[in-house]
């Protein structure tokens, strides 16, 4: 089977976050099971020959222009938009990671002009909003995409209230769930030298890395030894990050990276003790997958989208909103009979909840079950 996975941007210092990484991740899982998958994207940030393939999976990458300055909306290409007929075309199954955007957007119409299967993946990224470029794009485009598409995945029961108030009644024709996974990982290494807390992710007001820093401050009172590493592309935060470093007289302390690429962001949960995102409304990110996955346990805010498994299954904490509870957590995770039941723990529930190879086997028979599939 010949799958297309369109998402809207792919760069080396992992702008677009967790979409990107879980297009990857089914690629790559789909070519494992002898299925042709391959990645279509704009690219941006890249010197030198741009990559035609990532992590193993074909790459069909179109340079970013920034039409309009509206971050990610406002980014396409010419020549993308030019062959999205025929690069659709040459697909068995579209499967597009779609936002309101103008990359995803024109794929997704290109399918069903042609008539492919189309499956749609919306990450949270598609869900009711005031906003009058939302509007706009929905009443042109979107509604009738969802509306169309052969399946619409979803990952938790608030996304899918979400998207069926953007179609409007009487809601999406077909959904399926289908949570992130991530694969199969070796497990950290046994823990030494000084206590080593991890956040990486995007530095955006969301994600609260300002509270990581907070927290890392209360921390150091109990464990003055203790080293900070704060990891991931900045999305208007980090100058918060640093004056608040700075204010505190954490610079000897906390290491702010900037991004990393794949291999380097698990090098560094293999080096952790505790991962920690105090992000806000967070739907399912693969960053705590892949901590977990490592065996990192993990501190995450109750909304979290899997702030309930984590703490059912002792893998980690779940806290209020804010530094206090976030360095609380990090606190008790730091014992070390704690931190072991905690990452073996951690592990069970990545193999068991969030494998692979059950995530595959639920989009292949969604992939099976489309209307049209040759």
């Amino acid at each position: 089977m010949r799958v297309l996975h369109a998402v809207t941007l792919h760069s080396p210092t992992h702008a677009f976050g967790g979409p990107v990484r879980v297009a990857l991740n089914l690629a790559k899982g789909l070519r494992s099971r002898g299925h042709q998958a391959a990645l279509l994207a704009l690219g941006d940030g890249f010197e030198g020959p741009w990559p035609t393939e990532v992590e193993g999976v074909p790459a069909q990458l179109y340079r970013a222009r920034r039409l309009l300055p509206l971050g990610f909306s406002g980014m396409t290409s010419p020549t993308l938009l030019a062959r999205a007929g025929k690069l659709v075309r040459d697909a068995d199954v579209v499967h597009v990671h779609l936002a309101r955007d103008l990359v995803t957007l024109p794929v997704a119409l290109a399918a069903l002009r042609a008539g492919k299967p189309l499956v749609l993946q919306t990450h949270g990224m598609v869900d009711p909003s005031e906003k009058l470029l939302a509007k706009v794009l929905d009443a042109v485009a979107v509604r009738r995409v969802l509306r169309s598409a052969g399946a619409v995945l979803y990952l938790t029961p608030h996304e899918r209230t979400g998207l069926d108030a953007v179609v409007g009644p009487p809601g999406l024709p077909r959904t399926v769930r289908l949570v992130n996974g991530t694969p199969a990982q070796d497990e950290r290494p046994p823990l030494s030298g000084p206590p080593r807390i991890l956040y990486a992710a995007r530095l955006q007001a969301r994600k609260r890395p300002v509270d990581f820093v907070d927290a890392a401050a209360e921390v150091l009172r109990r464990h003055p030894d203790a080293e900070f590493v704060l990891a991931g592309p900045d999305e208007g935060e980090r100058a918060a990050v640093t004056r608040r470093i700075g204010e505190l007289g954490l610079a000897d302390r906390i290491e702010v990276t900037g991004a990393l690429p794949g291999e380097r962001v698990l090098e560094e949960l293999r080096r952790a003790h505790v991962y920690v995102l105090p992000s806000v409304d967070e739907p399912f990110p693969m960053s705590v997958l892949e901590a977990l996955s490592v065996g990192v346990p993990a501190v995450v805010t109750h909304s979290n989208g899997l702030a309930k498994d984590i703490a059912a299954a002792g893998a980690g904490r779940a806290v209020e909103p804010g530094p206090e509870g976030v360095a609380a957590a990090v606190l008790e995770l730091l014992d070390e009979d704690a931190n072991r039941a905690a990452s073996g723990a951690a592990r069970k529930l990545a193999e068991a909840s969030y494998s692979m190879d059950a995530v595959l086997d639920t989009l292949l028979a969604t992939y099976e079950s489309l209307p049209g599939r040759p």
